[in-house]
């Protein structure tokens, strides 16, 4: 007589003998079998932009997460760089114990042109979710690089026995773009080499744990972009006009921290205009935004553009300001 000696066979005849069994907790059931799953299954959206549409797929090209326990002690970590991003259905699926955790995630940090980096990456359980940080490359606390956009999220779950639980980080970005137009309004074409155009006084390169900003120094930003560019085609009743334009790539703008746009005449030396940034780029939340704060504002819009009117001596008209295509009237309006 032959003997069965494949042990699922046992298993699975012994499950039909006994059916009580299948109910039972996992640690019950024989190591040799399936380990039951549970732990969490997670949907990355972001959809903190001023279209409220999840743009995930489109803008985030490598995703960075953190895990840590109840206690705040290091867990995991899950990198993702594929194609599967793109994926409006992509779901990360990470198998833990019972209990309490703290997610962080970070888009961008984990990407081969990466522009913010993850300071001592966390290793063991020693290792707490307060010490986790992220800081900017810069130069000296100089930045005239494009950056590649940095977004974050953070979520507290907890995980429940033998399934897993459907779960959602929403994302932010930390990252702006600015674009800076100077024209002159009596036609006359206006060319960027006779300015210098920069940012500063910000402390923005070093990001905490909650996203908030840790005190770094000042950091100074540079275009990373700037030139000519000329429109109108030149017809009767039209004519074109050429405007000397700066593009900057900048951190989180917040408003605790207070920038300056510094623009100064090569010639003379003397600033053109020298005004605080996040001031003006907040003249264009309108009364239909009424009901959210300024750091909101400064954090869901993060593309920006900015026409200033020079007279014939290349100084700045203080009259008007065209941001994002809405005209704001500074008549009456008086800022430091």
């Amino acid at each position: 007589m032959k003997y069965i000696e494949n042990k699922n066979l046992s298993y699975l005849i012994l499950l039909l003998l006994c059916p009580w069994v299948m109910f039972t907790s996992c640690e019950y059931i024989h190591e040799d079998l399936m380990p039951c799953e549970r732990g969490v299954s997670l949907r990355f959206v972001y959809d903190y932009n001023m279209e409220y549409a999840n743009a995930f797929p489109s803008k985030v090209h490598c995703l960075t997460l953190y895990i840590y326990d109840g206690e705040g002690n290091y867990v995991g970590t899950r990198v993702e760089k594929t194609d599967v991003l793109k994926d409006e259905n992509y779901r990360m699926k990470i198998d833990l114990e019972p209990g309490d955790y703290s997610m962080v995630a970070y888009g961008g940090v984990a990407c081969d042109d990466r522009s913010f980096t993850v300071i001592d990456e966390p290793s063991d359980a020693a290792d707490k979710l307060t010490a986790l940080s992220v800081q900017m490359s810069h130069n000296e606390l100089t930045s005239d690089k494009l950056l590649h956009d940095f977004f974050y999220g953070k979520l507290d779950v907890t995980v429940e026995e033998n399934n897993y639980k459907d779960e959602t980080v929403y994302m932010m970005k930390n990252t702006n773009n600015i674009r800076i137009i100077l024209q002159q309004m009596n036609g006359m074409p206006v060319s960027d080499k006779d300015f210098t155009f920069r940012i500063v006084n910000d402390d923005n390169t070093l990001f905490a744990h909650d996203n908030s900003l840790i005190e770094n120094g000042a950091v100074t930003y540079m275009p990373w972009a700037q030139g000519q560019r000329t429109v109108g085609d030149g017809e009767e009743g039209t004519g074109k006009v050429t405007v000397a334009y700066a593009e900057f790539s900048t951190s989180r703008l917040t408003v605790g921290n207070h920038p300056r746009l510094v623009i100064a005449n090569n010639e003379t030396d003397e600033d053109v205009l020298n005004i605080p940034l996040n001031d003006y780029l907040l003249l264009l939340k309108s009364d239909r935004y009424a009901d959210m704060t300024d750091q909101e504002y400064l954090d869901r819009e993060n593309e920006w553009s900015m026409i200033f009117f020079l007279d014939e001596d290349h100084l700045w008209i203080n009259a008007q300001i065209i941001i994002n295509d809405w005209v704001v009237r500074l008549n009456n309006i008086t800022m430091p």
